[in-house]
């Protein structure tokens, strides 16, 4: 398979980078100072699961001069997908599928609306990592995970033919039975976690021992479970207790990024968890209060990191 990654940052990096390791056709579509060092150095990822360097990386800044491919593993930031849905159009033939491993449960949609819903399947990851410098990835956390499938839920080969690629890289991937509940139930998670670790300042290990902050995530969780259920999605009201042992496993001071980009002053990931989360709720007439607040109390802070301004008092 000849595989692009739109955006090689902590996920697109990791997760393309396993895919180059173990021989698969990649080409990473980055700019900027990423750009830079993927051509002069490589791709450098440090992981739990062992260090490697992709040297050469094929990398470019221009999809048209990459042409179709085979797929598209969509790493941008959730905010970033639309623009990047315009930009990788040069990417997507006739036969080309697009998978999104962002953070929230709308890049399906928003990608379906500029390619065309037959392009696009859903998809997740799971994996705490970070970026470095440019072209250099950090894995600190988490067996790293993908999963995908087609939005109606069909078998189809090509999402097996991407599952045997990651197979042959090392990386755990699942074609699950209802990819949407599969994608809200990383979402009761990001969100919740993203949003408590934000608006605490606090890592994993301080978020689930102090029993204040503990049931706060747990409430943040029955908020999205609420959601999901008002919206169709048949979530699984034991999704809560698999998504706390799973913050329970988290290194103690694990922090998810929309954390690290509030508390850097970095734009971030807020409107597509906390507020989408409360955007959702409001049009199926679900209360989320938890999320509101943590939404409402992060929102000026979101503002001042778009205006590149100093807050004025």
């Amino acid at each position: 398979m000849r595989i692009a990654v739109f955006g090689t940052g902590a996920v697109g990096g990791y997760f393309g980078g396993r895919l180059a390791q173990a021989g698969a056709d990649v080409v990473f579509i980055a700019r900027g100072e990423t750009l830079r060092a993927l051509r002069e150095g490589g791709l450098r990822v440090d992981s739990l699961n062992g260090d490697f360097v992709v040297r050469p990386a094929q990398a470019t800044d221009d999809p048209s001069e990459v042409g179709a491919v085979d797929a598209v593993l969509v790493g941008v930031k959730a905010w970033q997908v639309p623009e990047a849905a315009e930009a990788m159009r040069p990417l997507v033939g006739p036969e080309t599928f697009v998978v999104p491993f962002q953070n929230g449960v709308e890049a399906p949609d928003q990608l379906a609306g500029v390619l065309g819903v037959d392009h696009v399947l859903g998809g997740l990851c799971r994996i705490v990592s970070q970026v470095v410098e440019p072209g250099h990835v950090r894995h600190a956390g988490l067996d790293p995970y993908v999963a995908f499938g087609e939005l109606d839920n069909r078998t189809s080969e090509r999402a097996e033919r991407l599952g045997e690629a990651f197979a042959q890289a090392g990386v755990t991937a699942e074609v699950p039975a209802d990819v949407r509940v599969a994608m809200w139930e990383k979402f009761l998670f990001i969100a919740s976690f993203s949003g408590v670790g934000a608006v605490t300042r606090a890592p994993a290990g301080v978020l689930r021992e102090l029993p204040e902050t503990r049931q706060m995530l747990e409430q943040a969780m029955r908020e999205v479970l609420a959601v999901a259920h008002a919206r169709g999605v048949a979530l699984p009201e034991e999704s809560i207790a698999r998504t706390m042992a799973l913050i329970d496993r988290l290194p103690p001071g694990g922090t998810a990024s929309m954390q690290r980009d509030v508390m850097a002053g970095r734009p971030s990931e807020l409107e597509s968890q906390n507020g989408a989360v409360v955007r959702l709720g409001q049009e199926a007439g679900v209360a989320t209060p938890v999320h509101t607040f943590i939404y409402h109390s992060l929102k000026p802070m979101e503002l001042q990191a778009r205006s590149g301004k100093p807050c004025e008092g």
